[in-house]
């Protein structure tokens, strides 16, 4: 027979007290899930409706530094106090702030444009001409339009023999152009890679226009065959191009999506253009199905040597790694930047100042790029300003990992983490003043590719996206340099059916516009 032990009232207390414990912990694990939660929704939020700018003036930053984080100390490093931040915010307002050159204003109605004089005279004077002196004019210059037309261009080649021998088989000039029996002259090419790739009419629009306003049935099919002609005749010039950008030793790289027709599945599958861009030169798209590592060995020569500058996706390290010491890698102060912006709601304080200590580092970039300093100024300088700062930040960042200010999942921990993984990539800048700041310049650079995305939403097929590619760079080139691409598509697209592969090199944008003279080289400038 078991007898039932009693339970004490001692016993009773330990197991209340074990069960507030354990749903005590449970509250707080909630809690804390909670507030990560809303974090992100409100994040998401920010993105959606929010202003895409990340720029804060001083105002806002003395706001964020008088505000405290929650369960937090003061400052988030010993070497700067709210006060100091302060003061510092104040007396940088006070310096005078340096007055760009004023522009010159530009005429009303361009002077290059030819004129068409249209003469309209008082009906007093047409009744009776005899009776009226012409003593002077009044002229008011009006800007007109007339819309584009369609030719036919008759290429005619006339056949001969010789009187003395007319045995002999007739003589005819060659026939120079992009395909036989193709009826697509360098200028319709031209017009039609313009709109869809820098005005991003997407090629139904074209027909429609084509149709309804000019009378001309042009299928989409064929301007896409079209497409395809005048991209593998562009390639050589891609290619030159994309020699070029890998040549200094110092690439910009970023990707960006871009969906492609997968036949057979019903459906659309995502590919990826990659952009290289050294900066104040030209910018090479290449196209790949992926964002793995080894298409950054496809896009990057094997022999190249220097330094790559990316963001924080993990394909370029492993690419590093790959290549043997011949690749460094330098990281994106822009994106780390990002990251402390998205955690400002959650960590007011602490983000602001680290916020204020990137913008000192652009500061000074912003000050050499007015002077125009050279890789060698550039580099002298940053070391003895910048460098002090970055290692302040360093400081700063360390310790409050260490004192696990934030939680590891939320916005400020995670901008905490991304900066001190990166650090060796985000200080490479200060060592070689060839790199810069950040990756701007090649995502600018990407920007007229989203653009025309939203227009034509897909590329045709896989196949079809390194035409793409090499189109794009062509364009990209041309808009750099102040360029019609247009007028240098139909000039190109002529010439190169009798072109050898060493006289490429001449026709690429850069060689093409020094060949135009002073007036392309002002309309770049």
């Amino acid at each position: 027979m078991t007898t039932v032990q009693p339970v004490t009232s001692s016993q009773e207390g330990a197991s209340a007290q074990e069960e507030i414990a354990r749903r005590d912990a449970i509250i707080a694990h909630l809690e804390q899930e909670n507030r990560l939660l809303r974090e992100k929704i409100d994040l998401l939020v920010r993105r959606i409706f929010g202003r895409g700018s990340e720029q804060l003036d001083d105002n806002q930053l003395m706001l964020l530094l008088q505000g405290g984080d929650d369960g937090a100390k003061k400052d988030p490093a010993s070497s700067a106090s709210p006060g100091a931040l302060e003061a510092e915010i104040t007396s940088r307002g006070k310096q005078p702030k340096t007055s760009l050159p004023r522009k010159e204003r530009e005429p009303r109605v361009p002077e290059h444009l030819p004129a068409v004089d249209e003469v309209i005279e008082p009906q007093e004077v047409i009744a009776t001409p005899g009776a009226w002196r012409h003593i002077g004019e009044e002229v008011t210059e009006q800007l007109d339009y007339q819309p584009a037309r369609f030719l036919r261009r008759r290429l005619i080649r006339r056949k001969y023999v010789r009187r003395d021998e007319p045995h002999q088989p007739p003589v005819i000039a060659p026939l120079s152009t992009l395909q036989e029996r193709s009826i697509a002259a360098p200028g319709l090419l031209a017009q039609i890679i313009v709109a869809k790739y820098c005005d991003h009419l997407p090629l139904y629009r074209q027909e429609q226009i084509c149709a309804t306003r000019h009378g001309i049935s042009i299928p989409r099919q064929s301007m896409a065959r079209w497409l395809g002609l005048a991209a593998d005749w562009l390639r050589p010039v891609h290619e030159a191009i994309h020699s070029g950008v890998m040549a200094g030793g110092y690439v910009q790289v970023d990707e960006t999506p871009v969906e492609y027709l997968s036949p057979g599945n019903g459906q659309t599958k995502q590919g990826y253009l990659w952009a290289c861009k050294r900066p104040g030169a030209d910018v090479s798209f290449t196209w790949a199905t992926s964002r793995a590592a080894q298409c950054l060995e496809r896009i990057i020569p094997a022999d190249f040597t220097g330094t790559v500058q990316c963001d924080g996706y993990q394909a370029y390290p492993s690419f590093a790694r790959r290549s043997e010491g011949r690749v460094t890698l330098a990281a994106c102060w822009a994106h780390a930047r990002r990251k402390f912006h998205e955690a400002i709601q959650g960590a007011p304080q602490h983000a602001g100042w680290v916020l204020l200590q990137i913008q000192h580092l652009y500061r000074v970039e912003k000050q050499l790029r007015q002077a125009r300093a050279g890789p060698r100024q550039r580099q002298a300088r940053r070391s003895a300003e910048s460098r002090m700062v970055v290692e302040r930040l360093h400081r700063a960042l360390t310790r409050l990992k260490r004192g696990r200010r934030h939680l590891p999942k939320s916005a400020m921990g995670r901008a905490i983490d991304y900066t001190l993984t990166l650090w060796p990539m985000l200080t490479a800048y200060l060592e070689d003043g060839r790199i810069e700041i950040d990756n701007n310049p090649v995502e600018r650079a990407i920007r007229p590719t989203a653009v025309g995305k939203k227009n034509w939403l897909f590329i045709g097929e896989a196949e079809a996206g390194q035409r793409s590619a090499v189109l794009f760079t062509i364009i990209e080139a041309c808009r750099s340099r102040g360029i019609d691409p247009q007028t240098y598509l139909r000039d190109v697209l002529t010439r190169l059916p009798s072109m050898t592969m060493r006289q490429i090199k001449d026709v690429t944008p850069a060689a093409w516009s020094k060949a135009q003279g002073p007036a392309a080289q002002r309309r770049a400038a």
